[in-house]
């Protein structure tokens, strides 16, 4: 039996811990930072931009929109030329990405409603994430921006899946307006007065979550902190304010006529993606500056893509870079996505790798630099070997996982090496050889039978059974 205390024991016990609890308290209520907690390990953003294309940028060749900031942090960085999304649209990539997992094996593995019972998937209590596996490494974990894996309102909030502080979209829809009636703070509705969604007026939320990120930097400058920067540029709907447009008045462009629905668009197109884009660049641009007014380029690992390919490209911005396809496809248009990352002092300036990776490894990689063995069950490879220069050390894939399953039916997709297969619905399969034919234009299917029964072996076993995403026709 425990022995019990004595009167005079409790009481000089109290004396002594009555200070500390005013400290906690005092350190709890502030409402202008989160714990202290970690500053041995160094920071992480994390910054993903929304639909844009591979060759929306211009240290990928794009031409007509201008993107200095971006291009510039390309320069000081290094840029993955073989990098994947997690998905060729939005919920599962950022399953993937949070959870390192392909769709093959992730929570969600499709967009909202596109599941056998029409419901949608949430993240699970015994899903571990990336905010997760980091939190056991002292991180304040920030998300900020559209978040997308809350759909029911239960076991999914980013407070519930290892994250410290949100601010943005909680649910897939909301993320599809920019003048919505009201963004969240943790788990409070934040209304955004003067906002009229359908009119396009009040406040532009891309400037609100711009905001809201350098704030989260600024107050948690004294410890290690990992921020999802989750923006939703250049996402439909296409509206941007004014001064994102003017640079692209008078260019002499082809004009694109949006025509208003459930997306309010603005009315000439291409102005507006250019906008919209640049904008997006400027706000990286501030990031960045931030980190460096603060001290905190030297002690932070930055990286930037996409969370799928381009759903606006009629090919005048060449927004897939030249490859086949766009959002909702398997082809490399639809899922090579724009990838650089920056650690002064760490990362060689202005280098480019070649090493193929996906969304998937970013859990593994950043247990590495945060001195971490996954808990979670990942299907990734760390590329933190590639990042640091030291290529003998980089494990290579023996083949990517792909699985999309919308209007057209199931699609599935594996690469290994150079070779890769597209599987579609009661389709032959297609092989092509990415190395010698990176558009995907060639299928080799029957040239290389021996090829394609191995990469078809791969796609067989590459995933576990989901009740709500089997591959057959999901009719909506």
């Amino acid at each position: 039996m425990p022995k019990k205390l004595q009167p005079d024991k409790i009481a000089q016990i109290g004396k002594c811990l009555f200070p500390a609890l005013i400290a906690l308290s005092l350190a709890t209520s502030c409402n202008n930072s989160l714990e202290r907690t970690n500053t041995t390990h160094p920071n992480i953003i994390y910054i993903m931009a929304d639909d844009l294309g591979y060759g929306d940028v211009g240290f990928n060749g794009q031409e007509h929109i201008e993107t200095p900031n971006i291009d510039r942090l390309a320069s000081e960085g290094m840029v993955f030329t073989q990098h994947y999304a997690g998905s060729t649209v939005c919920g599962p990539s950022r399953s993937v990405l949070l959870t390192g997992q392909h769709t093959g094996r992730t929570r969600v593995r499709g967009n909202p409603t596109w599941t056998l019972s029409g419901n949608p998937v949430d993240l699970q209590p015994e899903d571990i994430t990336v905010a997760e596996e980091l939190k056991r490494a002292g991180y304040v974990n920030g998300i900020v921006g559209k978040w997308g894996m809350d759909e029911t309102f239960t076991t999914a909030h980013p407070l519930d899946q290892g994250f410290d502080y949100f601010f943005g979209y909680r649910t897939h829809v909301e993320a599809h307006h920019y003048y919505p009636e009201f963004l969240w703070r943790n788990r409070e509705k934040v209304m955004l007065e003067g906002n009229v969604t359908q009119q396009k007026v009040g406040q532009y939320t891309h400037d609100l979550i711009t905001e809201e990120s350098m704030d989260f930097i600024k107050n948690n400058q004294d410890t290690s902190f990992f921020l999802m920067l989750s923006y939703t540029i250049p996402h439909y709907e296409l509206t941007v304010p004014e001064d994102s447009k003017m640079p692209y008045m008078d260019r002499g462009w082809p004009k694109r006529e949006m025509k208003a629905g459930h997306y309010h668009h603005d009315e000439e197109g291409n102005v507006t993606y250019a906008g919209m884009v640049s904008r997006l660049d400027r706000d990286v641009g501030r990031v960045m500056d931030l980190l460096e007014e603060l001290g905190l380029e030297d002690n932070t690992l930055v990286i930037f893509t996409s969370d799928n390919g381009p759903v606006y490209d009629d090919g005048f911005f060449n927004s897939n870079g030249g490859f086949r396809g766009m959002k909702r496809d398997l082809y490399e248009g639809g899922i090579r996505v724009p990838f650089i990352a920056k650690w002064t002092g760490k990362i060689e300036e202005g280098t480019r790798s070649d090493h193929i990776s996906a969304f998937w490894d970013f859990l593994p990689t950043v247990c590495e630099v945060a001195g971490l063995h996954p808990e979670a069950v990942t299907t990734g490879i760390s590329y933190l070997p590639t990042l640091l220069g030291d290529k003998g050390s980089q494990q290579e894939h023996d083949y990517l996982y792909w699985e999309f399953n919308e209007a057209e039916g199931p699609i599935q997709a594996v690469r290994s090496g150079d070779w890769k297969i597209v599987k579609k619905y009661k389709s032959p399969v297609e092989l092509y050889n990415l190395e010698k034919d990176p558009v995907e234009s060639k299928n080799l299917a029957a040239e290389f039978p021996k090829v394609l029964d191995k990469l078809t072996s791969m796609l067989d076993n590459a995933r576990t059974d989901h009740e709500e995403f089997p591959l057959t026709k999901i009719d909506r």
